[in-house]
């Protein structure tokens, strides 16, 4: 069992059982145990003959305002939502880049676009698949782990890797080996009392760990609070979502515009009627061919599969409404049952004759019986012997199943197979509610998400057959900010070489769809962009930097429609790509590529092409309020706060010379100050002391009179 100390005794145990330097390896995300990393790093800074390497990703810190209004609108909710979360020290030196002489921090995913000014971030940052994370690790020498993990009462043996297992449970063993060949390896766990327990795969040995810290953790846990979903991203959402198959698998990435997929997505399965309007106004018949033959827009019949590396809030929430409900299974030859149709959708056979139908062999014997048994399809009391079957009641039957009286007498006994999970995830992180609601979950729900390692989740090697039997009609979702016109995606790193955020699960996913029969990569795109008051085009001739490179081109989604880009000629690409562009940018685009050559002079794009503009997107949503909600999955932001929200953005987009006449005529002719009285409290503007305040109220009037619709 583990060594109870405290904090600083922990600290003292690593320092002297680890002589050279240290390789720290912290989880990505929400499971690092923030207190006792500051207590090591700040011993560390008193020790300069000491080094340490702090290996891990997403490191996770408050939001934080760069302007004043931003500030007065950020501070009292940061102080609401994230109250006593303990920041990183390190982060904090990493921004200001003062990081002392000994200690790196080298990462393989930032917190998007929190840390592209920090040159000791940008320079120790290694770009690599998620996948292939725990083999670098494991080659950069990590000797030291440290995790925040989940305990139950009623399995006082174990720990639950919960929101973190997904780097974790692939390393352990490789560190084991390392260990048992002399190296010195330490691993330390912390409860957090907020986390959820996650049973099955995410659940260790207790004796997995060398350290445990005696006092749990009880901080604020560090929530992603839901953003707006603006109209770009639900027109998004709801396109990819006609692209996903009934009893197919569903991967989603974090962001807006996988809230919008998600809202479709339920919209589609407890909304049909109102979907189906909404996406014919949006589509009309132009990608009606794509979404037949790839997706469909009835409800889900069957249901979704859900493997994902994140387990996002979107994907709790389709599980609770029924969208996530088709059964994968553990056991090869179980999941070959459920994939012939043989099991129902609670895993329980339909039938004798079904498992013949679906491969079981005829004559049953002791060995077959055992493994039915073992697998839940068959109850604990059934017996063979001298090949009849036996019945608790003494009854004997033929052994071989195609007898029809065999069949009869077995049916009442046929129970539910075992270890069935609707989700595999690798990590979780989502809004306070979003944790809530898991650790709400019963037990046999929460045993229906499997969280485990990165390897099962992205990769295919390893059990393949049985991932591809579980992966079926894949949909694997992810998001890019820029495309080029000839297929390629960017999503992690801008043209000047600093990374956004990193390439994380992204190509895995993307390879994937490549390899798996069935499956496709949809890459969301918001077509466009406005930026201080500029507007441009996020479908560009070049870029000098891609995430996915167009030998690996698939479908892609932006708020206009659908491009098809798997198999096509470069021609057939472009005009894919213009015909889902916005139609300010088409004659731009089509002028580069024509001086290219690769579109013939005398192109035309399609008229019903040409008119993709916002307005034509605002008229479908006047049309059909109800599938543009602007905070489907909830809000941890109040009435004024929302309104307020949309002020920001608003002036965000205005911020430039030549916008500022126009937001002078605004601010000057903003409503009264008592319209919005609570709105001006809450941003301490209510009592403007001076010019300045004068300005920002008059601004935030302006604002909400040019956001706020008209009832």
């Amino acid at each position: 069992m583990p060594e109870v100390c405290s904090i600083e005794q922990a600290v003292d145990r690593v320092l002297s059982a680890i002589d050279g330097p240290i390789h720290l390896g912290l989880p990505l995300g929400l499971g690092k145990p923030n207190r006792w990393v500051n207590a090591l790093y700040a011993r560390i800074r008193q020790l300069p003959e000491r080094q340490l390497t702090i290996y891990t990703a997403l490191c996770l810190g408050r939001p934080r305002a760069t302007q004043e209004l931003q500030r007065r609108f950020l501070e009292p909710f940061v102080e609401r939502v994230y109250g006593d979360y303990p920041e990183l020290d390190f982060l904090a030196d990493l921004h200001a880049d003062r990081l002392p002489a000994n200690v790196r921090i080298e990462q393989f995913f930032l917190q998007p676009g929190s840390l592209l000014d920090s040159a000791a971030a940008q320079q120790d940052y290694n770009s690599c698949n998620y996948s292939q994370v725990t083999r670098d690790l494991d080659a950069k020498g990590i000797n030291l782990i440290a995790q925040l993990v989940a305990r139950d009462p009623q399995r006082p043996g174990c720990f639950s890797l919960s929101c973190n297992p997904d780097i974790t449970l692939d390393l352990l063993p490789l560190l084991e080996r390392r260990r048992a060949a002399g190296e010195t390896i330490l691993c330390l766990a912390q409860v957090h009392e907020g986390l959820p327990y996650m049973p099955g795969p995410a659940e260790v040995p207790r004796e997995c760990f060398d350290l445990l810290l005696q006092e749990p953790e009880r901080s604020t846990l560090f929530s992603t609070p839901s953003l707006p979903v603006s109209l770009q991203d639900q027109c998004i959402g709801l396109h990819a979502s006609s692209l996903v198959r009934d009893g197919g698998t569903l991967q989603i990435g974090i962001g807006a515009m996988g809230d919008g997929l998600t809202a479709a997505l339920l919209a589609r399965h407890v909304d049909n009627a109102a979907y189906r309007a909404g996406l014919e106004a949006l589509q009309g018949d132009a990608w009606a061919a794509q979404v037949d033959a790839v997706g469909g827009r009835e409800p889900f019949a069957e249901g979704l599969y859900g493997c994902s590396e994140m387990f996002v809030n979107g994907l709790l929430a389709l599980l609770e409404a029924g969208v996530l409900r088709r059964r994968v299974y553990p056991e090869l030859r179980l999941q070959q049952l459920a994939s012939a149709g043989a099991l129902d959708g609670e895993g329980r056979p339909h039938s004798v004759q079904a498992l013949l139908d679906a491969g079981l062999p005829a004559r049953l014997d002791a060995a077959g019986l055992a493994w039915l048994q073992g697998n839940g399809l068959l109850g604990a009391t059934l017996q063979v012997r001298d090949e009849r079957l036996r019945l608790a009641d003494g009854c004997e039957l033929s052994s071989d199943l195609q007898d029809p009286y065999t069949q009869s007498a077995l049916q009442p006994h046929l129970g539910s197979a075992r270890g069935g999970v609707l989700l595999h995830g690798g990590f979780f992180l989502g809004p306070a509610d979003f944790y809530g609601r898991l650790r709400g979950l019963a037990p046999e729900r929460l045993g229906q998400i499997a969280m485990t390692g990165i390897g099962y989740v992205n990769q295919l090697y390893g059990e393949e057959a049985l991932k591809r039997l579980q992966r079926r009609d894949a949909r694997f979702v992810n998001s890019a900010f820029c495309m080029t016109l000839l297929g390629a995606g960017v999503a992690d790193q801008l043209e000047d070489g600093r990374v956004l955020s990193g390439v994380g699960g992204q190509y895995d996913f993307v390879a994937q769809a490549q390899a798996l029969e069935g499956a496709r990569s949809i890459l969301l795109l918001r077509s466009w962009r406005e930026s201080g008051g500029r507007l441009s085009s996020n479908i560009v001739w070049r870029y000098g930097h891609v995430t996915i490179p167009r030998h690996l081109r698939d479908l892609v989604v932006t708020e206009y429609g659908i491009a098809d880009l798997r198999g096509k000629t470069d021609a057939e690409v472009i005009e894919a790509l213009l015909g889902i562009s916005d139609s300010r940018f088409q004659p731009e685009l089509i002028e580069q590529a024509q001086q290219a050559g690769k579109l013939p002079r005398d192109f035309r794009l399609a008229p019903h092409l040409r008119d993709n503009r916002p307005e034509r997107l605002q008229a479908v949503q006047a049309r059909h309020p109800r599938l543009f909600d602007e905070y489907p999955l909830g809000s941890d932001f109040g009435r004024e706060e929302r309104d307020l929200l949309r002020v920001l953005n608003w002036l965000k987009g205005k911020f430039k010379l030549s916008e500022a006449l126009e937001l002078g005529k605004a601010a000057l002719e903003a409503p009264p100050p008592a319209d919005f009285a609570r709105h001006l409290a809450r941003m301490g503007l209510a009592q403007p002391d001076g010019w300045r305040e004068e300005l920002y109220q008059r601004l935030v009037l302006a604002g909400l009179h040019a956001t706020i619709p008209e009832s």
